[in-house]
């Protein structure tokens, strides 16, 4: 009973400290979203589920939640396959693997905001790297179309390294043995990528999955810095609505509503993924 009564000890205080930053902010934010508060206007009162109903009515809202769930699907896609590639690649012998490895791993190690400032000016029009060198004259950022695509690709770049990484990790646990076995068998590249790799690397994908959907879909920071939204809400997220509710116009009730189902999304599709990993 001695261990037990000391391990509470220890519990106890992650488990107030885990209460105050996360639990009561959570609970403070939905009692907040069955209010109808502004500031600018010095409103108050319970509305109950008011805001939740207005959201389906919100077409901004219907759109931010469009172009999260586009930027999410895309951008994970792409990043999985791309980080099983650059995995695959580096696992092979080469002179010199340690520093690629190093180089692959430098656009996840920037600040995204850094990473977010740099790609800006990489796709300016007059004077942008990317125009200059694929001999074209897009406006990236200031097109309904680019914008969003040009957000997703800066997303690639930047995040692709860490599913690598993941990747690469996984296949360091693979036993060589089977490789050998399959290929005794006359087994192809293919077959054994489709037969061994991929269903061992299961676990390691649904985690990358995990991480990765869960950061893009509330992504705010890439794309506030590279369009603020823009052009005309195209690339407006649900986090950046959230905050230009919440902060910008001062309707802390309407903003709590939309913050709630960004939690809400996000707790689903945890979820959705733990129930695959635990299987």
């Amino acid at each position: 009973m001695k261990p037990k009564k000391e391990g509470y000890g220890f519990i106890i205080p992650a488990g107030l400290i885990l209460l105050l930053v996360t639990v009561y902010p959570l609970v403070y934010v939905f009692w907040l979203s069955l209010h109808r508060r502004n500031l600018i206007f010095n409103i108050s009162r319970f509305s109950g589920l008011e805001n939740y109903m207005f959201l389906f009515q919100d077409e901004r809202f219907l759109r931010a939640l469009w172009n999260t769930l586009y930027f999410t699907v895309v951008s994970v896609s792409v990043e999985l396959v791309l980080g099983m590639l650059i995995a695959l690649l580096l696992q092979r012998a080469f002179s010199g693997r340690g520093v690629v490895r190093a180089l692959v791993l430098l656009p996840w190690a920037l600040p995204t905001v850094v990473s977010a400032r740099m790609w800006e000016w990489m796709y300016n029009t007059d004077f942008g790297i990317i125009n200059y060198l694929l001999g074209v004259d897009v406006n990236w950022l200031g097109s309904p179309f680019w914008a969003l695509n040009a957000a997703i690709i800066m997303d690639v770049w930047k995040t692709t390294p860490f599913v690598a990484l993941l990747f690469m990790a996984g296949l360091q646990v693979i036993p060589r043995e089977l490789y050998s076995s399959a290929m005794v068998d006359g087994a192809g590249r293919f077959y054994i990528f489709w037969r061994i790799t991929l269903p061992l690397l299961k676990p390691v994908i649904l985690v990358a999955l995990l991480f990765r959907t869960i950061d893009a879909f509330r992504v705010f920071d890439a794309i506030y810095v590279l369009t603020g939204g823009g052009p005309a809400s195209t690339t407006e997220t649900l986090s950046i609505y959230a905050y230009r509710v919440l902060f910008q116009t001062l309707q802390f009730g309407y903003g709590s509503a939309i913050a709630m189902v960004v939690f809400l999304c996000v707790g689903i599709i945890s979820v959705f993924y733990v129930r695959l990993l635990s299987r």
